[in-house]
């Protein structure tokens, strides 16, 4: 299991770094009007996201346009034993960067905890398949702010950013994989079935 993860994540990331700068650059506009439209009329009060580094789906005109209306966008801030630390997103001139290459909040932390006041939480990812398995980057941050979020009764739906070729047939489980709710990609905006293990994709 681990070697079939390792082997689906190497290959992954190479597809990634393959992109041209003006592909990521139009992959990232477009993700950001889609997962727009994925949310409701009343946006969450809180929204828990990320800022994408290098070759991931690009976040930053998604961040942009949730605080532009009013919604308190949470970002991570990675601690030294992986788990992650939240702060509030001031803005791109707020930003700091921080160890592994990752651009992280200025400003006061607020605690482990905080991502359970998200009324939506974004993950990274690097695929998911049509059960909601999402394939993280194996480092098991998110794990932890998953289990964080179950045992705190959170239902804030669970989201995933992609590129369109990385929702795949199949991504290789464990029995305590947490699935998402929804995957969004440049182009389509999948909604999981847990009762069906399939995904019903929107326009």
């Amino acid at each position: 299991m681990v070697n079939d993860k390792t082997a689906l994540r190497s290959r992954l990331l190479a597809a990634r770094a393959a992109m041209s700068p003006e592909q990521r650059q139009q992959a990232a506009l477009a993700l950001g009007e889609r997962a727009l439209a994925l949310l409701p009329d009343r946006l969450p009060a809180v929204v828990a996201g990320y800022v994408s580094v290098g070759a991931e789906p690009g976040t930053r005109a998604l961040l942009d346009a949730l605080r532009t209306r009013g919604v308190r966008v949470l970002l991570p801030v990675l601690l030294p034993d992986n788990d992650l630390d939240w702060g509030v997103y001031g803005g791109a001139e707020t930003l700091v960067r921080a160890g592994r290459g990752l651009w992280e909040p200025g400003g006061a932390r607020l605690g482990v905890q905080a991502v359970c006041e998200a009324g939506l939480v974004l993950l990274p990812g690097l695929a998911v398949d049509p059960a909601g398995v999402r394939l993280g980057r194996g480092g098991g941050s998110y794990d932890r702010v998953l289990e964080r979020l179950a045992a705190a009764g959170s239902a804030a739906p669970l989201v995933t950013l992609l590129y369109d070729q990385e929702v795949l047939p199949s991504v290789p489980a464990e029995p305590h994989d947490r699935r998402v709710d929804a995957a969004v990609t440049p182009s389509k905006t999948y909604v999981f079935n847990d009762a069906t293990a399939q995904a019903a994709e929107l326009s």
